[in-house]
């Protein structure tokens, strides 16, 4: 069997898929069908996990096929399929061009502490509790980190070409594009899981898959008993060492001359390196596969170092030119059908003084109640990254610390397009169930309420009424008061979209506002009222 083919067939697929997988979080153009969001996540096993246990369908055979792979091939998900062990991968790689004298070596599990933190992981799971999958999940970290940290460096440089590109009055190419910025705290907890997963990564390769990650954890567990397992010819084998040197996942023990296969990642550098002919991948039964005559490894003339691999210096090129790709083809500048808010409100004077009372935050509509959302969300932020108004934003302690993480409705910062389900189209655990158009027009996921004492009307005596001008089924109309208008709310008609909140000028606080329903509503139907005809026959209307 050739093992560089192998090798090279699992490097290019696991930068297919991270360079597919970035994509989808950085892509601020919104370049992809929804479809295309659900088949790019739907072998990521925690959200196939989840979504087959809560709908029940086409979830099941992605979890079923990724388990029959791990039994048959090990934990080929883990350095082909799951995106943070491949972003681990890169950072290696850059990490052995750096430190030309760095060699990894055998360490021993760390069997106590990995199978503790999946007890502690599962248990709060099967009661209901997601909080340390969330934390923890690697597809979840690394759409966070994407979207967090990787997003707006992508953003600054389209931003930097876009000035450039518009001096020049080229405008089709590519526009502008202006970032949220999240909580301090969301920004400052996801940038010590990257730098921790990147020391680890830098200095002993897959430590955190093998010590940390509960996915990786679970699924050595299954690779025990793998049909086709790596192995070490002892007759070959001269101990000289090469193996142990160049495995990520440091499980050979050279001296013993075993495998600890719970911790093989099956990236198969070791198969590619001896020139022993010891390194062997066969089944449990049959003939062994060993290398063929005529196709051994290039060694390097020092003792004990191995000839690069070429395959793998091109990966960070061809990131770039994947990302480079996407970005240079002329793409709109929001989702067909939903209209980029553009607001006109007065500016107020002074600040407001009263604060908003909102008891429960807002969760996206599709996801049925806060409750049921903080059971199943897992902070993938791939919601947050497709939303073209920026409400969905990673909550910090907006659902308490049991849903630290998860995506909530932000109305200061954006609105919930009235026509717009994106966010429920992609959502890969089911947390948020796809929804209708018409069923999100009469989707009640909080409740609007006005503070007249922040209101400019009764504050500055001057007329607004940006928020009865936003409001997409009119549960906000403009009453007389006095020579003014000041808003009325129609809590029945009124389905959260945060229209009215966003538009609202005042600060720091809103005059009106929306407090979320814990459990969705259904929204009465707005009234209304025929045209009338005034017209006498003949007439026309101007």
């Amino acid at each position: 069997m050739n093992f560089s083919f192998l090798k090279r067939l699992r490097v290019g697929l696991a930068i297919f898929f991270l360079v597919l997988l970035a994509l989808l979080f950085v892509d601020f153009r919104k370049s992809f069908s929804k479809d295309f969001y659900q088949w790019a996540v739907s072998l990521q096993f925690v959200p196939a996990i989840l979504k087959s246990y809560f709908l029940p369908g086409i979830a099941a055979l992605s979890i079923t096929f990724l388990l029959l792979l791990t039994l048959f091939f090990g934990r080929v998900y883990c350095s082909v399929l799951c995106p943070l062990g491949i972003l681990q991968d890169v950072i290696s790689w850059i990490s052995g061009k750096t430190k030309k004298k760095r060699r990894y070596k055998y360490h021993k599990a760390w069997t106590i502490g990995r199978y503790s933190l999946l007890v502690l992981v599962l248990l709060p799971l099967l009661l209901g509790s997601i909080t340390l999958v969330t934390l923890l999940d690697p597809y979840s970290l690394f759409g966070r980190i994407a979207t967090i940290l990787f997003k707006p460096v992508v953003v600054v440089v389209n931003n930097v070409f876009a000035a450039g590109f518009a001096k020049a009055d080229i405008y089709n190419w590519l526009y502008r594009y202006d970032m949220i910025p999240v909580h301090p705290a969301i920004l400052i907890v996801n940038t010590i899981f990257l730098a921790g997963i990147g020391y680890f990564a830098f200095t002993r390769g897959r430590l955190y898959c093998n010590a940390i990650c509960p996915v990786g954890t679970f699924l050595g567990l299954i690779s025990r008993f793998a049909i086709f397992k790596i192995k070490i010819n002892k007759h070959n084998c001269t101990h000289c060492g090469r193996c142990a040197r160049v495995c990520k996942a440091e499980c050979i023990e050279v001296k013993s001359q075993t495998i600890d296969y719970s911790r093989c990642v099956a990236c198969y550098n070791c198969l590619t390196v001896c020139s022993d002919k010891a390194m062997t991948y066969n089944p449990k039964f049959g003939k062994p596969f060993v290398m063929p005559a005529g196709i051994e490894p290039k060694v390097a003339k020092k003792k004990g170092v191995s000839a690069p691999d070429s395959s793998k210096r091109n990966f960070l090129i061809t990131s770039a030119v994947g990302i480079a790709a996407l970005y240079g083809f002329k793409a709109p500048d929001s989702i067909p059908g939903v209209k980029k808010p553009k607001l006109i409100v007065p500016k107020p004077k002074g600040e407001s003084t009263v604060p908003e009372v909102k008891t429960s935050a807002v969760s996206p509509p599709g996801s049925h109640s806060v409750w049921r959302f903080n059971k199943i969300c897992t902070g993938c932020s791939l919601c947050v990254s497709a939303c073209p108004t920026k409400v969905l934003q990673p909550s910090f302690l907006e659902y308490g610390l049991i849903g630290v993480m998860q995506p909530h409705m932000a109305y200061h910062k954006g609105l919930c397009e009235f026509d717009c389900t994106l966010c429920s189209d992609v959502c890969p655990t089911g947390a948020i169930i796809p929804i209708t158009m018409d069923a999100k027009h009469l989707l009640q996921i909080g409740q609007v309420h006005f503070e007249k004492k922040n209101c400019i009307v009764e504050v500055e005596k001057t007329d607004c009424g940006a928020c009865s001008e936003h409001c997409p089924t009119k549960a906000v109309q403009m009453i007389p008061y006095g020579k003014l208008f000041i808003p009325e709310v129609d809590q029945k008609i009124c389905v959260g979209c945060g229209a009215c909140e966003y538009a609202c000028p005042t600060t720091p606080f809103k005059a009106i506002y929306v407090n979320g329903n814990p459990t969705h509503l259904a929204a009465e139907k707005p009234k209304t009222i025929k045209a009338k005809n005034v017209l006498k026959e003949g007439e026309f209307p101007f």
